[in-house]
């Protein structure tokens, strides 16, 4: 079972292209094993907890069978409810991000005219509720009688809230030569039932043992962070808690390079890890991190597998990961020895709802934390510089420093001294230069110069498409775009102009090499 990749698995390129795009680095158990049997054709009974890479499981594999025809609807997905159907939809539009799928969320709350001009227009998946769904099919402006897919999902949910009838009524007006999946957690004797009534004889039932998940010796915390802010948010948490030691992980390779980076031009002692390195840096990276020479190590989920370091005394989720399997592995780093363990999240408010999931299906409370202040990392740098003040004069090994001080007091107040030592250790610890209390400070912006303009036929989305794919910068982050006949003037905050000039700069678009600088006064271009 150990060391499958996700190439192994026969699924479509295009998808693995999107599924090396999200970063996950190899499949869980229940994608794993149910993405073969998929592909082969099988019905399918997935039984595993919420939290274990479900969507990916039999979206991989659907996304790679169907044909993008929009004629027809291929496939059809219900959920108990609006949240999951939103979910759903989302996870699935990134695995089929490089295939033409159409794709159409339908559940109660939204208007029912947009969405029925959409499925007019023609789509291959709909993703829904029981109830929209059964809407849809009533005005007969849904047809399920020619899908090559039905997928059942958190189905013991449907069962709790009474959505069992219904469920039945979808199925019966689907054809019968349609490939079945259905997942649930648990298997109550009316969902086996439903199973062994509407599927197919020879269906594969797919177990996933749950396992036992400890987190009680570690203390967990999140904060909410808006998505530009998370590596100021880092900094500011690992300059008030001063972690002896503590792993930071990030959903992807490049998210570790780019942290290391981040994190190493502020003065931190800290390296990486991740699956493209070669052991030999690997293992030296765990031994310095080991013997404390390191004081954090950024690492994805792959690579931190074999990490077995005593005194971890934080975990630090920079990025939340796929499933919350891998949550507990990574906050069970912490807490080891009969000690107790902190884990810190760092949570935008979309990905909340993941860590609400993460909550029950380790039964434990996640507290929310305010980000630290600037006045908090002063506080804590205090405490620490009169700490270590004490320390050295209660171990009494400073008398060669005397006759200098001796010298200072003839010039200088003695106090005056003292602060102005203590000066010198704050900034030397203090590795951000904080200028304001609160974190959503504005940034300045700064103006980038492009050398395409509307005679390249640009427009707004692929000049966007051509900067999040060279430089990784969100498309979010990008602020006027102001297209000219020869070139094209964008405005982003400096943190993010200063990525795409040094990474954007060069690179080709529609085969023209495109030089980005940073904009003259606005004068001198006209």
């Amino acid at each position: 079972m150990k060391n499958i990749s996700f190439n192994d698995l026969g699924l479509h390129s295009k998808i693995l292209q999107a599924i090396d795009n999200m970063g996950f680095e190899e499949p869980s158990q229940i994608q794993a094993e149910s993405i073969p049997v998929i592909l082969e054709g099988k019905d399918v009974i997935g039984q595993a907890q919420t939290g274990t890479g479900k969507t990916l499981a039999f979206g991989a594999p659907m996304l790679s069978k169907i044909e993008p025809r929009c004629k027809n609807i291929s496939s059809i997905i219900v959920t108990p409810t609006r949240e999951l159907a939103i979910q759903v939809n989302d996870e699935l539009s990134r695995i089929a991000k490089f295939r033409k799928i159409a794709l159409l969320p339908i559940y109660g709350g939204q208007p029912i005219e947009r969405q029925i001009k959409s499925l007019r227009r023609g789509v291959d998946v709909v993703v829904g509720t029981p109830g929209r769904i059964l809407d849809h099919l009533h005005r007969r402006t849904l047809d399920l009688s020619g899908i090559e897919f039905l997928i059942i999902d958190e189905a013991d949910e449907m069962l709790d809230m009474g959505f069992i009838e219904d469920i039945e009524n979808i199925i019966k007006s689907c054809n019968s030569d349609r490939q079945t999946l259905l997942f649930s957690a648990t298997m109550p004797s009316q969902i086996k039932r439903l199973a062994s009534k509407y599927m197919k004889n020879d269906a594969a039932y797919i177990e996933i043992a749950k396992n036992t998940l400890t987190v009680e010796k570690t203390k967990q915390y999140y904060y909410e962070i808006k998505n530009k802010d998370r590596f100021e948010s880092l900094c500011r948490i690992l300059d008030v808690d001063e972690p002896s030691s503590a792993i930071i992980f990030c959903r992807t390779k490049r998210g570790v390079d780019e942290l290391v980076e981040g994190l190493q031009s502020r003065g931190y002692n800290v390296e990486g890890m991740h699956g493209d390195m070669g052991q030999n840096q690997r293992l030296n990276t765990l031994r310095k991190f080991k013997d404390a020479s390191l004081d954090f190590l950024v690492a994805t989920d792959v690579a931190a597998r074999g990490i077995d370091v005593e005194n971890v005394s934080h975990v630090i989720n920079y990025d939340l990961p796929q499933d919350t399997e891998s949550y507990v592995h990574r906050i069970g780093r912490t807490g080891r020895a009969n000690k107790e363990g902190i884990a810190y999240s760092l949570v935008t408010p979309k990905e909340y709802i993941l860590l609400k999931q993460i909550e029950k299906f380790t039964k434990s409370k996640i507290k929310r934390k305010e980000i630290p202040t600037v006045d908090d990392i002063f506080e804590a740098k205090y405490k620490n510089i009169e700490k270590k003040i004490k320390d050295v004069l209660s171990e009494d090994n400073y008398k060669n420093f005397v006759p200098v001080a001796t010298e200072l007091d003839e010039e200088y107040n003695l106090v005056d001294v003292a602060a102005a030592l203590m000066k010198i250790i704050f900034d030397k610890e203090l590795s951000f230069n904080y200028k304001e209390n609160s974190i959503n400070v504005e940034e300045e912006n700064m103006r980038l110069f492009f050398s395409i303009g509307r005679m390249d036929s640009i427009t707004p989305r692929k000049l966007l498409k051509f900067i999040t794919e060279t430089s990784s910068i969100e498309a979010y982050e990008i602020g006027d775009i102001d297209i000219l006949n020869k070139f094209t003037f964008i405005s982003v905050p400096e943190r993010v102009g200063n990525v795409i000039l040094k990474k954007s700069n060069g690179k080709r678009l529609q085969g023209r090499r495109v030089s980005v600088e940073l904009a003259k006064s606005k004068k001198s271009h006209h």
